[in-house]
């Protein structure tokens, strides 16, 4: 493509420019490890505002590399390996470029009582709680504190790394899970001297029914009005996922967006919760703990 972007690199790494030779690319670039060096970026799609650059082809091609069961031992195996997988990782770049278009349209499109909705839900019913909790935690605590006891109450906030990296489509769901973040770094400030430990977990992406694929048809009637459970099959599909797959809905699945190479279980958030809620975090507090397997990604 003749569209050309320019951007710094502080020292392209080595296994990154192996990848980009075993793919054939063409990039002009100065590969050099020297602080500063410039390199002309090849793009290699453009989906309206949004760019897919060969270095994010790269990282793509290593975060799929390092989850394969079998990794490539020769650079024969290596080439036979970046063309299985290239296919499928643009496609998928390409789709979630899309989705995060969707998402611009989709967080404009929200109605107040959408928007309000997850405010109700995720922020707004923790903090009633927390407020009817205060007699019993905070009170209590204090009365104690000042008899010389010290017994630990515990507070676990259940956020999510939308809070973090936002959730294109979404954005009531990662505003309500931001300000929760702020209610539990505030509530720890202040709950503090009564030995009340207040946390959140921030659980990525955990196998639940609310992540079953929309196509399952799988609903629940609140208040007289029947709301679909699930995630869009197109997200499933931008995220790697298979949305036609007969399999456990519980069980883990593989995907390249974290460390350990798959999703998180139902066991795996409870473990978290308890350990926050148990004597082994007693000195642990005002804390956010990402339960997401290693999750990459998000701005900062």
């Amino acid at each position: 493509m003749k569209q050309r972007a320019q951007r710094i690199i502080t020292g392209l790494a080595t296994v990154g420019a192996s990848l980009a030779l075993a793919q054939g690319a063409q990039a002009q670039a100065l590969v050099s490890n020297i602080p500063g060096a410039v390199v002309l970026e090849r793009i290699l799609v453009k989906v309206n505002g949004g760019l897919v650059t060969q270095s994010d082809l790269e990282a793509l091609q290593i975060r799929a590399l390092r989850v394969r069961a079998t990794p490539p031992q020769t650079d024969a195996e290596l080439r036979q390996v970046i063309q299985e997988i290239t296919p499928d990782l643009i496609v998928n770049a390409v789709e979630e470029l899309l989705l995060v278009e969707r998402g611009r349209d989709l967080g404009y499109s929200l109605s107040d009582e959408q928007f309000q909705a997850m405010l109700d839900i995720h922020l707004l019913a923790p903090f009633r709680i927390c407020r009817a909790a205060a007699p019993y935690f905070r009170d209590a605590g204090r009365r104690e504190a000042r008899e010389g006891q010290a017994r630990h109450r515990k507070v676990v906030m259940v956020s999510s790394l939308a809070a973090s990296f936002g959730n294109p489509g979404a954005g009531n769901y990662a505003a309500a899970k931001g300000g929760l973040i702020g209610l539990t770094k505030t509530l720890a400030a202040e709950w503090g001297s009564a030995n009340v430990n207040v946390n959140a977990v921030s659980f990525g992406i955990i196998q639940t029914r609310f992540g079953a694929p929309q196509s399952a048809q799988q609903s629940i009637t609140v208040g007289g009005r029947e709301i679909p459970l699930g995630v869009p099959d197109k997200t499933l599909q931008a995220m790697g996922f298979d949305p036609d797959e007969d399999r456990d809905l519980y069980a883990p699945r593989k995907t390249p967006g974290t460390a350990l190479g798959r999703t998180g279980t139902i066991q795996e958030a409870a473990d978290a919760i308890f350990w926050l809620a148990s004597p082994l975090s007693n000195y642990v507090t005002g804390q956010v703990i990402p339960v997401s397997g290693g999750a990459r990604g998000g701005m900062s």
